[in-house]
């Protein structure tokens, strides 16, 4: 038996906007779920960090920077060293310097995609708006680093503390394709995105992953209209899957610079 968990991460946690972290073990072909935390300021996001092993955790945001932006930019094409970089800047200077690197660049060639992110259609690291995954990698990444994780590809250390990237959304569109479960603006809520979330946590996640999970009984996985809680069981879904496969089902090849979303399909690998 190992503890799993799986984040959905915020670059500015707040009461009403946490971190939300699903505390699931995993025995064999079972996940069961136990509950939902809700971390609301960074020093209790940091504590989880520090938990002692053995537990593998699953984090929704991108974890490396494209090898093209590092290059443009004479960044260190070492994961440690340019994660401590970005981290040492404030967050007005990091969101600068990427405006001003897309500024000058033609419609089309602005936000660069890791290879990773490519196979999977996810967003470029880079994107401030919108969901801002840039923002999130930069109160991320240094945070997993300076506690001392094993994080995969870009950090191995064999410390019992495994930290994957994981991308929910992937997951998801296995069983829903496009349709859309959830929504941070209320007004934008409906009754066809709960329905959705009901087709999730009713999918058959022992036919793609190999993994049967029990104890759904928590009412926010339905009720949260954000689909933060959903997307937390999810992000700890692909953190088991990717602890039952060699290397964390991490390809020979992926790029321990960029980092890598565990539980993409050996097809698109």
């Amino acid at each position: 038996m190992i503890r799993i968990y799986g984040f959905d991460f915020t670059s500015a946690p707040t009461r009403r906007k946490a971190i939300t972290r699903a505390a699931c073990w995993l025995e064999g072909d079972s996940l069961h779920f136990e509950r939902l935390e809700r971390l609301p300021d960074w020093s209790s996001f940091e504590a989880t960090l520090h938990e002692p092993g053995a537990w593998v955790a699953g984090f929704d945001f991108p974890f490396g920077q494209p090898r093209q932006l590092l290059t443009a930019l004479s960044w260190p094409l070492d994961w440690p060293a340019y994660v401590r970089l970005v981290g040492a800047m404030p967050p007005r200077t990091f969101e600068d310097t990427l405006n001003a690197y897309r500024a000058p660049r033609p419609y089309g060639d602005k936000q660069h995609l890791r290879r990773t992110d490519a196979l999977v259609r996810a967003a470029s690291p880079m994107m401030l708006y919108g969901t801002p995954v840039a923002k999130m990698f930069q109160q991320g990444a240094p945070r997993l680093l300076a506690a001392g994780l094993n994080i995969l590809p870009g950090r191995p250390n064999g410390d019992s503390r495994v930290a994957l990237e994981v991308y929910p959304g992937l997951a998801a569109r296995r069983f829903l394709g496009r349709v859309p479960y959830k929504n941070d603006d209320p007004r934008k809520q409906t009754p066809d995105q709960r329905a959705a979330r009901q087709r999730l946590l009713d999918a058959p996640f022992a036919a793609v992953y190999g993994l049967r999970l029990t104890g759904l009984h928590e009412p926010a996985l339905l009720d949260d209209p954000s689909g933060d809680s959903l997307d937390a069981l999810l992000a700890a879904l692909s953190a088991a899957h990717a602890a039952r496969q060699p290397d964390y089902g991490l390809p020979p090849d992926a790029d321990a610079v960029e980092g890598w979303i565990a539980g993409i399909p050996p097809a698109l690998a």
